[in-house]
C-alpha cells in the first residue's frame, strides 16, 4: 500500500524504543489511523505482539498507556494488542460529537478493518464471519480473525456495544471494572447537557487550566483510584497528554454523554443478544464498607444480566489495570480459553453478602 491511500501513518512515540526488540514479542509500534466510514478522527494507535487480536480501550480521561502493564503481559503470552485513544483521549484528535456505545463499537470496527492485514499474526483463529458488518451484514473485509475486545470503565459500554453488534467478529468480551446504571435518567435534554460540555471546555481552556492543573490532577485521580500506589506513567506522556485543552474537553464531553450511554446499551440488550464468552471483572479493595460492598453487588448484577463469568481482583481500586496487571491478563486469556478456566476453576463461591451467587474465581495476581 502506498503512502498516499495508508489509512494510518507511524510515528516515534516516546515510549517506542528506536531500536528492534531483542525479546520474541514484537514491540510496541505507534500509529496515527483514521478509519474509514467514521468521522474522520485520527487514531492514536499503539500495536505490540503477535498472535490473536485483544483490544483495550481504556476509561474517562485516561490513555493509551495506563494499559501499558497488561499489554505487554498479553504480548508475551502470544496476542498481537491493539491499544488506542478515543477523539479527545491521550494523542488522538478532538472530540468531534459526546461518545455514543455504538458510535465507539462502529469506531473498533473501523479501526481494525484500517489496521487489517498489517497486524502480525492478526489472522490466527479466523472465523468465517470475520471483518462481517453488524450482526454478520457485508462480507469480509480484512484478515483479522475474531478479536477479544476489553473494556475499562465507561469502554466496557463501548466493548459491550461492540459484541452485540459485531458478534462474527468478537472472540469474547472483557469488562474491567466497568460502568454499571441499572436505570439511567438524565434530568436536562442532551443538547444542554453536551452544550454545557463545550462551554466548560473552552472556558477552562481559555484560562489555562489544563496547562496549570492537568498533570496534578491526573496524578490525583490516579492516587485516589488505586490501593496504595502512585501514578506510573512517564511523566513526560502526562505532561504532552493533559496539559492540553484538548484532553480536558474530550473528557468532558464524553463525560455529558455518559448516562446516554448507559441507556443505549441496555436498549442493545433487547434487540442484540450477547452471543459471546463474556467477563466481568471488579475491583474490591479488600474491605467490608457499605460503598465497596455495594459495588461488588452491581458488578455482580452486571454479570447476571450478561451471563458472564465473574471474577474479583482483590485488593484492587477502580484502576485494576495497574493494581492487578497480571490478573487482568488471566482474566482475557481466561475469556477465549474454557481449559484455562476449567483448570482454575474450585467451584462456586457466594460473594460477600452480595446476595448473589457470583462464580468468583480466586482472587490474586500471582
Amino acid at each position: 500500500m502506498s503512502p498516499s491511500t495508508s489509512p494510518y501513518t507511524p510515528f516515534t512515540s516516546p515510549s517506542t524504543p528506536s531500536t528492534p526488540s531483542t525479546s520474541a514479542r514484537v514491540g510496541p509500534r505507534g500509529l496515527f489511523v483514521r478509519p474509514a466510514g467514521g468521522d474522520g478522527v485520527v487514531l492514536h494507535t499503539v500495536v505490540e505482539g503477535s498472535g490473536p487480536v485483544v483490544v483495550l480501550s481504556a476509561g474517562l480521561a485516561m490513555a493509551w498507556f495506563d494499559w501499558d502493564p497488561v499489554a505487554e503481559l498479553l504480548a508475551a503470552q502470544g496476542r498481537t494488542v491493539v491499544t488506542f485513544d478515543r477523539p479527545g483521549h491521550g494523542l488522538s484528535g478532538p472530540a468531534l460529537a459526546p461518545a455514543t456505545a455504538a458510535g465507539e463499537a462502529h469506531r473498533i470496527a473501523g479501526l481494525l478493518d484500517a489496521l487489517g492485514p498489517h497486524l502480525p499474526g492478526a489472522g490466527a483463529g479466523a472465523g468465517a464471519g470475520a471483518g462481517a458488518g453488524p450482526s454478520g451484514a457485508g462480507a469480509p473485509r480484512t484478515g483479522i480473525g475474531p478479536v477479544t475486545v476489553v473494556g475499562h470503565s465507561i469502554a466496557g459500554f463501548h466493548v459491550e456495544a461492540f459484541a452485540r453488534l459485531y458478534p462474527e467478529r468478537t472472540a469474547a468480551v472483557v469488562l474491567v471494572d466497568a460502568s454499571v446504571e441499572e436505570a439511567p435518567r438524565t434530568a436536562l435534554p442532551a443538547a444542554w447537557r453536551h452544550g454545557a460540555a463545550r462551554a466548560l471546555g473552552r472556558a477552562v481552556t481559555a484560562v489555562g487550566l489544563p496547562a496549570a492543573l492537568g498533570p496534578a490532577a491526573r496524578r490525583s485521580v490516579v492516587r485516589a483510584s488505586r490501593v496504595g500506589g502512585g501514578d506510573p506513567a512517564a511523566r513526560d506522556l502526562v505532561r504532552r497528554c493533559y496539559r492540553t485543552g484538548r484532553v480536558w474537553r474530550g473528557a468532558l464531553l464524553e463525560n455529558a454523554g455518559y448516562l446516554d450511554a448507559a441507556a443505549e446499551v441496555l436498549a442493545l440488550g433487547v434487540t442484540h443478544p450477547l452471543t459471546v464468552p463474556a467477563t466481568v471483572l471488579a475491583g474490591h479493595d479488600g474491605t467490608d464498607g457499605r460503598g465497596a460492598l455495594r459495588w461488588l453487588d452491581r458488578q455482580a448484577g452486571l454479570a447476571e444480566r450478561l451471563g458472564a463469568r465473574l471474577d474479583v481482583a482483590e485488593p484492587a481500586g477502580h484502576l485494576v489495570m495497574m493494581d492487578r496487571p497480571h490478573q487482568v491478563t488471566r482474566a482475557i486469556l481466561d475469556a477465549t480459553d474454557p481449559d484455562r478456566r476449567t483448570g482454575r476453576d474450585t467451584g462456586r463461591e457466594t460473594g460477600r453478602d452480595t446476595g448473589r451467587d457470583t462464580g468468583r474465581a480466586p482472587s490474586g495476581d500471582s
